[in-house]
């Protein structure tokens, strides 16, 4: 482990979640996934940690007409715009006539992507307030910060310096900048670091909005050469037990950068997926056979293959330190494997598609295929899985 103003199409809709509160972290299952479906809803089994996404107050269709403040330009500070989501985000800014600042890494050469004409490039160290002040807002004012930075690797050291203590850092230096609008791309189920700095970030006085995006194009992607080759498949169980709403990238940058001036977005927990409806593993590998012209064939992996290698794994790390971030990715895979990428809805105890917001026109079958053509490539890097 993210454009100005709306998409102009007639499916887009938008739930308003709760403004305020700290909502408690998708915690791993306890016991076996046995999701029931019905009506694209997806129940935890009987006695199973209920994840906690925020809860939908109402659903809404957005308008598609432009924002009536989308007019004023912006001075945008911008973190995390090295990534495939950040590098979206930044075109979009861009594209909209806002004038951003980049603040990077150090020496990373020829690592780095080529920006856009017009955006400044700043170096410096993102877990240092003095360097974020110094390098990056280098005293000038700022109307706004626009966070896509995550932990590289999602490993629980790696997630408490970045996602909580990097962006504390950011916010305590951009209210000394001036700045009085933050936009945070978050995730629809966030651990504690992530969950720690959302609270700070409500509670700081700034305008915010908090992006909770579901499953991304490239998270689901990874299988299409396995296919390609002729190779089955593999699904969790029988490729029915989750199912999410898939994001593209340019469509969830146009709803971030959206952020900036759409005032329904401003102070709200916002929960967001791509076209529906939403799409289970299995249907996933249905799509790419057919794209492949391939017979579909699909191999079962056991749920409790995963809970063999956690508590392997966690039995070791009490003595081999390193084994211990292991077996917390094994727990990290095994949640992704059995949960669904939606709004969770308490009352029912289930996730509700129909409830989980859609925004944008990409779909991830038109991605499938543009992949098997080779006009595009995946970048997964650390989050790659097959």
């Amino acid at each position: 482990m993210a454009r100005l103003g709306c998409v102009g199409n007639g499916a887009t809709r938008i739930v308003a979640a709760r403004p305020a509160g700290v909502h408690a972290p998708c915690p791993p299952r306890r016991d076996g996934p046995g999701h029931s479906r019905g009506r694209l809803a997806f129940r935890p089994s009987p006695g199973a940690a209920a994840p906690h996404p925020p809860p939908c107050l109402r659903t809404a269709r957005m308008s598609d007409r432009p924002p009536t403040d989308a007019a004023r330009p912006l001075r945008v500070f911008m973190v995390g715009a090295t990534g495939t989501i950040g590098r979206a985000t930044l075109r979009a800014l861009v594209r909209h006539g806002h004038d951003v600042t980049a603040f990077v890494r150090p020496g990373r050469g020829g690592e780095r992507p080529s920006f856009p004409a017009g955006v400044t490039v700043r170096e410096g160290d993102v877990t240092s307030r003095e360097s974020i002040a110094r390098d990056g807002f280098a005293g000038e004012r700022y109307d706004a910060v626009v966070s896509c930075m995550a932990s590289r690797t999602g490993a629980p050291d790696d997630a408490r310096a970045i996602d909580h203590r990097a962006h504390s850092q950011l916010l305590a230096a951009a209210q000394g900048a001036g700045v009085t609008r933050f936009v945070l791309l978050s995730a629809i189920c966030v651990q504690k670091p992530t969950l720690a700095f959302e609270a700070e970030l409500q509670a700081s006085g700034l305008t915010w909005s908090i992006v909770r995006p579901t499953a991304f194009f490239k998270s689901l992607s990874g299988q299409v050469e396995r296919v390609r080759q002729g190779k089955p498949f593999l699904v969790f169980g029988d490729g029915t037990l989750t199912a999410c709403k898939p994001i593209a990238d340019d469509d969830l940058a146009e709803f971030i950068a959206g952020c900036l001036v759409d005032g329904a977005r401003a102070n709200r927990i916002l929960p967001i997926g791509g076209p529906g409806p939403a799409q289970t593993p299995r249907e996933q590998g249905e799509q790419l056979f057919a794209l492949a012209g391939r017979p579909p064939r699909f191999k079962q992996v056991p749920v409790a293959l995963l809970d063999t290698i956690i508590a392997v794994l966690g039995t070791l790390g009490a003595v081999i330190p390193p084994l211990r971030a292991k077996a917390e990715f094994a727990r990290i895979g095994r949640y992704y494997a059995t949960e669904s990428m939606l709004v969770w809805d308490a009352t029912r105890g289930r996730y509700d598609a129909d409830a989980t917001p859609e925004f944008g026109t990409q779909r991830l079958a038109d991605h499938f295929a543009r992949l098997l053509r080779g006009e595009v490539t995946d970048d997964r890097g650390e989050h790659a899985v097959f």
